[in-house]
Parts: C-alpha cells; structure tokens; sequence
C-alpha cells in the first residue's frame, strides 16, 4: 500500500526539516502512465505534478526553475486507514494533475468521470427555492452576481475546530435542515477536537460527522443546533459547458461568507490529491474564480444560486518552497457526483464503487487496460476471477466502448454501480475475446 498523504505544511512556511531540494530546471518528468511527483511527501520531499497523456483533457505541467515548485499543501494529517490488499482499482486512477487541497491556512486537493462534452440542450426547469436577501439590504437583481450572492450566502457556513487553539478549517453548506456538505481533508481533520460550524449571522452549530468518504473528498455534517435557512439545491453539472459563469462562497483563510466569481474554465479535468489510500482522485469541474485556502468544502453556484460543484483544489505556485493561494486554477467536485455520493453517506454512512476485483498495470506502455502480473492481482472469486479474466490480459472494451488506457477503464469503472453486469472486451496471447462481468464493490475486502 502506497503511503498517505504527506504531512502538513505551514501557510507561508517552509518544507519540514531534512526536505529535499527542489528540482532543478529541466529534470524529466516521471515515467509515462504514473503520478509524477516532485512535491511534497510524508517523507520531506518537494514535488511537481504531472499529467499524463491518458489524462482527457489534462495539459502537461512541466518541472519548473530551482526557485519555482507547485506545493501538494495540507491544512492536517489525516487518520491512517485500515490497509487492505493493494489499492482498488476504482481509485488507483494515475496520470492525473496532483492539485492541492485547500483546508483553512494550507492547500489540499479532490471528480468524477461526465459523461459528453459539450452541453445537454437546455430544459425549463422551476427556479430553486433560496433565502430572502435582509430587510435592510439594498435591492438587487436575484439573477445578478450580488443578487445571488445575498440569498446563497446565508446557507453556507465556516467550518471550524471546537478547539479555539486548533489551526485550520474550512466551509460547508446546508442540504436540509441539519446536514452540512463539505469535503473529507476539512471534516477528517477537526473531528478529533470536535467541529463546530458557523453561519453567516454568527450563529454557531456544533456538528457530527454523519459520514465520510475520502476518496471523492465529500463528508456530511449532522447539526446539533440548526437555524431556519433555505437549503441549497444542486443542479445538473453535465449541463454546465466552458464559459458559464460561477460563484464561489466560503471561508478563505478564515475570512467567512467571501464571494468570489468567475467562468467554468474545463470540465472533466482529471485530478488528484496525491497517493494511497486516502487520496482524492475524480474528474473535476476547474474554475478561474478565485478559490483558496478555506473554501475547501464550500458551493460552486450558477447564477440560479444552484450547487453545481463542491470546492476541493487548487493548483498552487511557490516562491522557493513557498506556498501560495489562487493561480486561477480551482477545480470542484461536480454536483451530479456529489448529489449522489451525498445521498448514500446519509443513509448509509459510506458509500462504495463498481470495482472488477483485479489490480491494473497503470505504468504499463500498452494500449488497453493491463491486469497487472504477480499473486493476487486477480481477486480469488472476485469478478473478474468469476468471468475468467487473468492476470497479463489486456481489457480494451467495456460497455462496447474502446477502452485505451488502465486510467480511462477506472475512470469509466467510477460511473458504474456495484450489482451492474457489464461486458468487456481483452486481449490474450493474440487472440481477442469477451466476458459479461457482475462488477463488484470497492468496499468489498
């Protein structure tokens, strides 16, 4: 099992002791098929991301000057999980942009794979219910930035530790009356000294941890003490298209209810935390409005005040091993992810993944998905196992659509449910052949 994320980092500190030097200008990028990094690791190191050529859309970022390093930033170690055999293969997604996450006071990173790319033709749909702006607040268009930005704000909130003393933090926003959505690297880090939210009146809530999941980086929130505010409703992510504008609102660097505004720049950016098991992995929505430390976890909203994403990541420029904030390049976990996820977290605490019960060969040159070699890359009686698929086949269906990378068959394995029966296409000593395959479940040991 690959280690977790690396240690925290100060806001405007350096590395911590015995890191390694940055890289120097023109040192190769890593091994084609895997996360590149130069950056910061458990271990001390600096780090630069790369993007693979597998990844859709994902511009190569290449290694900068001695004095110039992007910063894998995290406000708070997490808890080590439970390591289980290998990394599933829904989430061992690799050639992806490594981003940073962006907890109160450091960074820190986190989609899902939409389906399309351009924009579904438009449905009238009924405007969302959202709040009444304040009595005593100068009028504004409702469809207006400021218009929108009056009725949205009143339901999200900050996120902080019960421990005044604690560092770090982040923001939220209402589904219903007592739930919160924000992001896991906010919740996971607070919850030890207790989590306390705060509305935009200066109401204060404590809060639960009702249920989390690292790897699409979405936690739910239940308030002891909830106020009477409209809850926010998601709209439909695959609708959104490049050049639509955006809101963001949360708590950067601890300055609450900030609103800042800006375009969908990409969708379907394939990004990443970092590795092991606790890393964040999806296809994202990236945004140029400006995103921060502290708005971690807070809404992405068009200009119908919908939640169209949820803020997770940036992509960060230092200045000799410093870190720095927005670049404009945020990227948001998409609504249709989150709605879903968000759902099962509530009833069932944690949610899981379609997951084919074998390990892929992500450093692998050949085209197709590789089921990698050696003891136990092919789950005994998983599904692959069940469906006669063995390790040194090479998948390059599923679904009856041409599957060209290990990363394009996870990405495409995160649109699936467990319980699907699904047919995949593989190469074996030449010959080609298929098999129907009964996905099952990431949460399955």
């Amino acid at each position: 099992m690959p280690p977790g994320p690396p240690a925290p980092v100060p806001p405007h500190g350096h590395g911590p002791p015995g890191a390694q030097a940055p890289p120097t200008a023109g040192q190769a990028p890593p091994p084609h098929g895997s996360t590149g990094h130069i950056g910061q690791t458990a271990s001390g190191g600096y780090a630069a991301a790369f993007t693979g050529s597998h990844a859709p859309g994902g511009p190569a970022l290449q290694a900068q000057q001695a004095h110039q390093a992007q910063q894998a930033q995290y406000a708070v170690p997490r808890p080590a999980a439970d390591r289980r055999r290998g990394i599933p293969a829904w989430m061992a997604l690799s050639g992806m942009l490594v981003v940073a996450l962006i907890a109160g006071g450091a960074g820190g990173a986190a989609g899902t794979f939409l389906s399309g790319s351009g924009a579904a033709e438009a449905v009238p749909q009924e405007s969302p219910v959202i709040n009444e702006p304040p009595p005593e607040a100068p009028e504004r268009d409702p469809g207006s930035i400021a218009g929108v930005a009056q009725r949205v704000s009143p339901s999200v909130v900050a996120i902080q530790s019960a421990d005044p003393r604690a560092q770090g933090g982040g923001s939220g926003f209402v589904i219903d009356g007592d739930h919160v959505v924000t992001n896991d690297h906010v919740s996971s880090g607070l919850e030890a000294e207790g989590i306390v939210v705060v509305y935009s009146d200066g109401n204060r809530s404590d809060a639960s941890v009702v249920g989390s999941d690292p790897s699409s980086d979405l936690a739910v929130l239940s308030l002891e003490d909830p106020i009477d505010v409209e809850p926010l409703e998601f709209g439909d992510s695959e609708e959104v298209i490049v050049g639509d504008e955006v809101i963001a609102i949360g708590a950067p660097l601890g300055l609450d209810t900030t609103v800042t505004q800006g375009i969908i720049s990409a969708v379907n950016r394939p990004v990443a935390s970092g590795e092991g098991e606790n890393a964040s992995r999806f296809y994202a929505l990236q945004t140029d409005a400006a995103i921060n430390p502290g708005n971690s976890g807070g809404p992405l909203v068009d200009l119908r005040g919908r939640v169209i994403g949820v803020n997770s990541m940036i992509v960060t420029m230092g200045y000799m091993g410093e870190p720095s904030g927005n670049i404009g390049l945020g990227f948001a976990i998409p609504s249709t992810e989150v709605e879903r996820i968000v759902e099962r977290l509530i009833e069932y605490g944690e949610t899981s993944y379609a997951d084919i019960g074998a390990d892929i060969d992500l450093d692998s040159p050949i085209a197709g998905a590789v089921i990698a070699e050696g003891s136990g890359a092919v789950e005994e009686g998983g599904p692959a196992d069940e469906a006669g698929l063995r390790s040194g086949d090479v998948i390059v269906s599923l679904g009856g659509d041409r599957v060209n990378s290990g990363q394009e068959l996870l990405a495409r394995l995160r649109g699936l449910s467990p319980g699907d029966e699904v047919e995949i296409g593989y190469e074996r000593d030449g010959g080609r052949d298929t098999a129907m395959v009964t996905l099952g479940s990431s949460g399955e040991d």
